[in-house]
């Protein structure tokens, strides 16, 4: 082998070190790689390392700009509340992890073997978030398998995953230009891989709940004894003729809320205490809760709750524009020792203050605007993103901080949410639209219709998850540019061709496999297409179970973070380590590799 395959194959070595080691993430270990390759590049005459232009051109690569367009499509979907509509009855409030990930995994494979799987997992992963936070699951329980459903279920069908397509299309550009005999009876329709690929779901699916609690590892943010005490009362008033207006305490989602719990509910002036979870509500009902930060953001969230107070109707922004901010307030503040109401708060400082935390007091038989405030009272309230540089620096407040993710939900645009997307499926199935043409104008229709404002767009894109892309992208270039990936498969085979046809399928099966692992699925595909063609045509055998390998290899990617844009995207979100889904992944590898040796022969005789 050449010294520029040698080096790219201990480089790639060495990202594998480094993200099972937990060095850094796996975009900065990505880049650092890339930046070695083209550092290298200026000294091989040969051209075997890619130029720098040529190591950078996959931040220009379809499936990369996609993925970060689907973010803003998946974000206007939360933004709006229509993922919670659409989830909301499917996933439920499951009391344990195999029904919670059977729950999750079934519609997600479902989904993911007629759509492209990277905008499945983007819309499902803020829902399994939230799902996490109000079930008291672990989330590194449910996105590993939420990335491998996705997977598992684009194997069904030939429009399931981009590597299918680009199988099919190898398969019609050698049939036209090389020998057409090796491709006799050949033919990749849209359910020809479902014989396969449905088996192989299956199979994994169970795989998944039976191995999962014991491999996946038990991960959760650290909560502080700080945060767990600060606990506010708040108020929240069910709208008329709303969604939860005639449900019960336990249908509308209010029981067993994550940090917080309902202490009473006002009706006509009259109080009801030790609710429980059979009694109905009604419209006007005034619902006081305690809770933390937490519980104050997902109440927010609830379509047909609003805050009780109506200050928030009155202030200068539109809602949707608004966030929530925490302040502790000082001696120095002119409304201490006056009642919020009195002291007309919203006019001071165009803010409404919606909830209230002071020490260990309980607060909660007080109406928000009837509380005289105190120095060091935490206030939670509802503003303009303004408010936080405005106050800072000013001595009304000892500190001021906004609450993440608590701008609060547009409900009234969900249906335009759900129609957007319904539309972008439509067009991207049955028309020419592209995947990337049918995301940008999904994308761009999310913010003209204001389902989503242009820098919220923005700052829901996953910066760090498409520099690993495109970094593993041009990672993967240098190995097969360098010769290091061909010389690899041809040790292999050397192996496993004296075994037969079997041996054969099984070579060019775990090639594609390990390619997969090292330098993502397409190219994978590509690289092993040529070389399994030369193997069935040595082995005078039909090139129908070759075929289907390579596509179930080459899509089946469960063993490294870098395999699968899927397995990347959850990466963070789930808290994992390199070691986690080389735990879980390799075993279901091989049992995917099982699945299609047996039956794609059995189906297509060699």
């Amino acid at each position: 082998m050449p010294w520029e395959a040698w080096f790219t194959l201990i480089l790639i070595a060495g990202v594998i070190v480094a993200l099972l080691r937990n060095m850094a993430g796996p975009d900065t270990v990505l880049l650092a790689a890339l930046a070695g390759i083209m550092t290298l590049s200026l000294f091989s005459a040969d051209g075997l390392l890619p130029t720098p232009v040529e190591a950078i051109a996959g931040f220009g690569n379809e499936s990369l700009i996609t993925i970060g367009v689907l973010f803003v499509v998946a974000a206007g979907l939360t933004q709006t509340g229509a993922t919670s509509r659409l989830t909301g009855a499917l996933l439920g409030r499951p009391k344990h992890l195999v029904s919670a990930q059977l729950r999750m995994m079934l519609p997600v494979a479902g989904l993911s073997a007629f759509l492209n799987n990277t905008p499945i997992v983007a819309m499902f992963m803020p829902v399994v978030s939230d799902w996490c936070r109000k079930t008291g699951m672990s989330p590194s329980k449910l996105f590993i398998p939420l990335s491998y459903a996705a997977i598992l279920g684009g194997t069904c069908t030939l429009i399931g995953t981009s590597t299918n397509l680009v199988v099919r299309g190898l398969v019609a550009d050698a049939r036209a230009h090389g020998d057409p005999a090796v491709f006799q009876d050949v033919q990749l329709s849209m359910f020809t891989i479902t014989a396969v690929g449905l088996p192989a779901t299956v199979i994994g699916i169970v795989y998944i709940l039976i191995a999962s609690p014991r491999l996946l590892p038990e991960r959760r943010a650290a909560t502080s004894d700080e945060e767990e005490a600060r606990r506010y009362s708040f108020e929240m008033l069910v709208e008329k003729g709303s969604a939860v207006d005639g449900r019960s305490i336990e249908q509308a989602g209010l029981r067993h809320l994550p940090g917080g719990f309902l202490v009473a509910i006002e009706r006509d002036g009259e109080r009801i205490v030790a609710v429980g979870p059979e009694q109905v509500l009604r419209g006007e009902d005034r619902l006081i809760f305690v809770g933390v930060v937490e519980s104050v953001v997902d109440l927010q969230k609830i379509r047909g709750l609003v805050p009780a107070t109506n200050q928030v109707y009155k202030l200068s922004d539109p809602r949707p524009h608004r966030c929530l901010v925490e302040a502790v307030v000082s001696d120095r503040c002119p409304l201490v020792g006056k009642s919020i109401r009195a002291g007309r708060f919203r006019t001071v400082y165009d803010a409404a203050v919606i909830a209230v935390h002071r020490g260990g007091a309980r607060l909660a038989n007080q109406k928000i605007g009837d509380i005289v405030l105190k120095p060091g009272d935490t206030l939670m309230i509802e503003t303009h993103p303004r408010f936080v540089e405005q106050q800072r620096n000013r001595s009304d407040f000892y500190l001021v901080s906004a609450v993440e993710d608590s701008k609060p939900i547009r409900h009234d645009r969900a249906w335009i949410a759900l129609t957007i997307l319904t539309a972008m499926v439509l067009g991207v199935t049955f028309t020419p639209l592209t995947l990337l043409n049918g995301a940008l104008l999904a994308g761009g229709l999310m913010v003209l219709t204001k389902c989503i404002t242009a820098s919220d767009a923005r700052s829901n894109i996953d910066w760090r998850i498409l520099l690993a892309i495109g970094a593993a992208i041009g990672v993967g270039r240098a190995l097969g540019q360098s010769q290091a990936a061909e010389h690899l498969a041809s040790v292999l085979l050397d192996i496993v061709a004296p075994l037969g046809n079997y041996g054969a399928l099984a070579g060019i099966y775990i090639s594609a496999m390990l390619f997969n692992m090292m330098i993502g699925n397409i190219a994978s595909a590509v690289l092993i297409f040529p070389i399994a063609v030369e193997v069935a045509r040595t082995q005078e055998a039909r090139f129908m179970p070759f075929a289907v390998a390579i596509m179930m290899a080459s899509s089946a990617s469960y063993a490294t973070p870098i395999s699968y844009p899927t397995n990347l995207m959850v990466y963070g979100a789930g808290g994992y380590r390199y070691s986690d889904y080389l735990r879980i992944g390799l075993p279901l590898n091989f049992i995917i590799m099982a699945v299609t040796i047996a039956l794609a022969p059995w189906i297509w005789p060699f």
